[in-house]
């Protein structure tokens, strides 16, 4: 059983929003690799959806990607319309996935990353932004996916490692299991 605190939700997600933020628009812009920037937008919009998932993790995908959209050159509204979807595809789980399985999480988080990058590039590619489509995958899109993926990794490790399991009511996992039926253990299920 996982006890909700909603009061102490909000607020640690208004605190990671709000570091989002500022390492989006100081630190993001002056850290290049290639033609490539962290897109911390995306890092926020992945853990809301990953941890809360619904309504929820589909509006904060929403307003990262304009809050993205407004801090950088692109077309208004291409990056919120891309964090939505993702949003939506990364929180249909009922379930808190950040908790769950670090690597699980990292995992889903870097196929969408992949797509969503990718889809950005190329649409800045229409637009003309880019020079040639060998700039936009290699030059733009992997070393987006790279800083975005290392950005996204400290995050989700310690999110994973402070919530807990369902059974330990956030606590740490016991390392020595116990004898007389106190600890559940499902195994592999």
């Amino acid at each position: 059983m996982q006890i909700k605190d909603s009061i102490k939700t909000r607020r640690d997600f208004g605190a990671l929003a709000a570091l989002c933020l500022v390492l989006q628009v100081a630190v993001a812009p002056n850290v290049p690799l290639g033609n490539g920037r962290a897109n911390l937008a995306l890092v926020f919009a992945g853990i809301a959806s990953m941890m809360m998932g619904g309504r929820t993790g589909v509006i904060c995908g929403f307003l990262a990607g304009l809050v993205f959209d407004l801090s950088t050159t692109g077309p208004i509204g291409l990056m919120s319309f891309l964090l939505t979807i993702g949003s939506f595809l990364m929180g249909m789980e009922p379930r808190n996935r950040m908790a769950d399985d670090f690597a699980g999480s990292l995992r889903t988080f870097s196929w969408l990353a992949a797509g969503v990058t990718l889809l950005y590039h190329v649409a800045m590619f229409l637009v003309g932004e880019a020079s040639s489509i060998m700039d936009v995958v290699f030059m733009r899109t992997v070393p987006t996916l790279a800083l975005t993926v290392l950005a996204f990794a400290p995050f989700a490790y310690v999110i994973s490692h402070e919530t807990g399991n369902a059974l330990s009511l956030g606590g740490k996992p016991s390392k020595t299991p116990r004898s007389h039926g106190s600890r559940y253990d499902l195994g592999n299920l």
